[in-house]
């Protein structure tokens, strides 16, 4: 794991927000999804630099997508959002479960 996805893991493990069970490193699909909870159909993928590329960007959006046709909400966060703003990010996930 990086150190955003150690950050956020230390905040959503363990039933902390709400009762709500997260898994990571869960493979759906062809795919391997940062965050996963399943009770709230609910997807968080945080992103490092290389995400800001024109090309792994089109490849993220070909990947929400896919995701959404399950039926699952997506979120994705900056590893800056998570390291910047770590209250931010756990109010909107809090808000989407």
């Amino acid at each position: 794991m990086t150190e955003a996805e150690r950050l956020l893991w230390s905040k959503i493990r363990c039933r902390q927000l709400k009762g709500y069970q997260f898994y990571r490193q869960k493979i759906i699909g062809n795919y391997i999804v940062d965050f996963y909870c399943a009770k709230a159909n609910l997807v968080i993928e945080l992103d490092g630099g290389q995400h800001y590329d024109k090309e792994v960007q089109d490849k993220d959006r070909k990947r929400d997508k896919f995701l959404e046709s399950l039926g699952l909400k997506v979120l994705r966060f900056s590893d800056r959002e998570v390291f910047e703003n770590i209250d931010a990010v756990m109010e909107t996930i809090w808000k989407s479960l």
